[in-house]
């Protein structure tokens, strides 16, 4: 039966599944031929034409050959192949340690701020660049798809600081012009009678079961036929409707006191009496912005998030200017109405992908043509001449840095420091004036030993969370819109939530309008381990993701959308066109929390906070990433790159 049902799902048809392993680009049943160029025998010098990620389909993100160098030196394993780097003879005024938008934005505010013919390079292990910003582009019948396997948005853009506001103008990014250009389109599926569902999964709530108007229609109306118990469809009716105080005894500090170290599950089951049931049908209401379930986050964020349950516990609302001068995403902690205030979200049909396209389009102007946030959309990156070496800004993909060292004469002019990186196999080395580390705040004690002690021990406190984003390429959405649905909760399933993609129409990007043209899928998966401590859960979830093969996702994924949409005649078989998984063991940034760290850190601003001591100068070499500013948003990224440029200045 087993293999009978796979064969339904589709799992023997024939669709892209491509990957890449050490450079080189493999397509099951076939190979791209001339996808680099060489000047030493096994070593991939330069990019060729064939070469191409964004296309790339199969398991990527962090993708075979990104991570296993890294994980060696953290093993201590890398031995002897340190012990003879090839001396490149390569020096620059800054290398840049990290190609995502913090990386990449550091490179720009150098080159702004320091000389335009200032000579950089930017190396990350990965072999695209952007980081999380990851660009996942599809083509069927001769029309682009496109989707972000990373970083989604800019969220509330209005309120980026200064510097990263200018930045964007700078790149050419227009809100007002882009909300123009997609506002015919807003309301494209609400308009045709689709909305939200929730799945009720068989291994989870004993039957498959899918539910339309979740958010929408009345409560009861809604789950009426459910697959819950009849206690819990009243509690839940409770929870929303109902302005019950939980803590009647206590006041507005003892409360919140409370609710910062009580998770939201144990709220629910304890204070709100609800059946459990209830927590099972909430759990995954929290994976999308903290990859954990409703057992790891406090109940004080849940009521901060609007979620059910304290309508009636006569809570004070935070100020509006509580960590208002903090990136975004401090979920939970900020007043969730201000942090709303001003410009809507801006999502390019890549994501933040077209930042990091811009960038690099700004430093390497012959890397892409045009000079619009239209244009770049569709443009087609030039790989191979992202490492020239007569420009002055380079970008060397498939490198993992594995040194930085500075000598004593550091303080000294004309000093420089060693950037050792492994690529191919092979250890080279480049010399740098200035150094900045955009890379996970994790792997900076590994390769720059010399730092102290503190900081190193500040570096490697927070556990990345881990996250998948699935892009599915699907051959029509009919089944979609005959079942009114649009996005699909799901608390019990292989991913917790999925979404038709909206329509974004952007320059000459234009995806089709009907149900019977193609659509690209967006779906989330966090794999948490409920009932462990926060870091373990992460571990344990960064776990399975580098140990699940591809094969595992694919028939989750077919399985997930074959019961899901079944009752609109979905075919798993013949409506999946391609499918890229995009796994990030090392997700989103730590965000503090008052379960598990300092309830001053989840809640305050203080100067001990873990990843303020670790983003620290240290001699010539500055620390700027995501989890630099203890967010994993981007204008965090930017900001931190901003200022770590900014502590370099004066000595340039």
């Amino acid at each position: 039966m087993p293999g009978r049902y796979n064969k339904d799902l589709g799992l023997n048809r024939k669709i892209s599944r491509r990957d890449f392993l050490n450079g080189m680009s493999l397509a099951i049943g076939g190979s791209l031929l001339g996808a680099c160029s060489t000047d030493v025998p096994g070593v991939i010098s330069r990019p060729g034409p064939g070469y191409y990620p964004p296309t790339l389909t199969g398991m990527r993100g962090s993708h075979d050959g990104s991570f296993e160098v890294a994980h060696q030196l953290r093993d201590g394993s890398l031995g002897p192949l340190l012990a003879q780097p090839l001396e490149t003879g390569e020096v620059y005024d800054l290398a840049v340690v990290g190609g995502g938008i913090s990386g990449l934005s550091a490179a720009y505010f150098f080159r702004r701020a320091a000389a335009p013919d200032a000579r950089m390079i930017v190396l990350d292990n990965h072999d695209d660049f952007g980081g999380h910003a990851k660009r996942n582009e599809f083509h069927h019948d001769g029309q682009m798809f496109l989707l972000n396997g990373g970083t989604m948005e800019l969220e509330a853009p209005s309120q980026y600081s200064a510097e990263a506001q200018q930045m964007l103008r700078e790149l050419g990014v227009d809100r007002q012009r882009f909300y123009q250009s997609i506002e015919p389109y807003r309301d494209h599926y609400r308009t045709r009678g689709m909305g939200s569902a929730t799945f009720f999964d068989r291994e989870t709530f004993g039957a498959d079961r899918l539910i339309t108007g979740y958010n929408q229609r009345p409560w009861k109306e809604f789950l009426a036929d459910a697959p819950l118990a009849p206690k819990a469809k009243e509690d839940v009716v409770r929870l929303y409707e109902a302005e019950i105080d939980y803590m009647p005894d206590l006041g507005d500090a003892e409360k919140k006191e409370r609710l910062a170290r009580m998770s939201y599950r144990d709220f629910l089951l304890g204070p709100a009496g609800c059946h459990e049931d209830v927590a099972k049908f909430l759990n995954a209401r929290s994976h999308g912005l903290f990859c954990m379930g409703i057992d790891a986050v406090p109940a004080y964020y849940a009521w901060n998030m609007h979620y059910p349950g304290f309508s009636g516990m006569k809570l004070v609302p935070l100020v509006p200017e509580h960590l208002i001068d903090e990136p975004g995403g401090q979920h939970g902690r900020e007043n969730p109405d201000r942090a709303d205030e001003g410009d809507p979200t801006l999502h390019f049909p890549d994501g933040n992908a077209t930042v990091a396209r811009l960038l690099v389009r700004s430093l390497i102007p012959a890397s892409a043509p045009g000079s619009t946030m239209e244009d770049i959309v569709t443009a087609r990156v030039e790989y191979g001449r992202l490492d020239e070496a007569d420009s002055t800004a380079r970008i060397r993909l498939n490198s993992t840095v594995v040194q930085v060292r500075q000598g004593a004469d550091s303080a000294e002019d004309g000093a420089t420091v060693e950037v050792m990186y492994i690529r191919n196999g092979r250890a080279e080395r480049v010399r740098a004036r200035n150094v900045v580390l955009a890379c996970w705040n994790y792997v900076i004690p590994h390769i720059v030993p010399q730092l102290p002690a503190p900081q190193k021990e500040a570096l490697g406190y927070g556990i990345k969370a881990p996250i998948v984003y699935t892009s599915v390429l699907l051959r029509n959405w009919e089944a979609f819109e005959r079942l009114g649905v649009s996005n699909v909760y799901a608390p019990g399933s292989y991913h917790s939530s999925f979404n038709l993609e909206d329509p974004v129409y952007v320059g000459d990007y234009q995806p089709p309008l009907e149900p019977t043209d193609p659509a690209m899928v967006h779906m989330v998966r966090t794999p948490c381990a409920p009932g462990l401590p926060r870091k373990e859960q992460h571990i344990a979830g960064r776990n399975d993701l580098l140990t699940t093969p591809f094969e595992t996702f694919e028939q989750n994924i077919r399985d997930q959308l074959a019961r899901t949409l079944s009752g609109g005649g979905f075919d798993p078989a013949g409506d999946i066109l391609a499918i890229t998984v995009n796994r990030w063991p090392h997700g989103y940034t730590y965000n503090y929390n008052s379960l598990y760290d300092p309830v001053e850190w989840a809640l305050g601003t203080p100067d001990d906070r873990a990843f303020v001591v670790g983003r620290q100068r240290f001699g010539r070499i500055t620390i700027a990433n995501a989890d630099a500013s203890g967010s994993s948003h981007t204008d965090g990224a930017i900001n931190e790159a901003y200022r770590a440029v900014n502590e370099l200045l004066d000595d340039v």
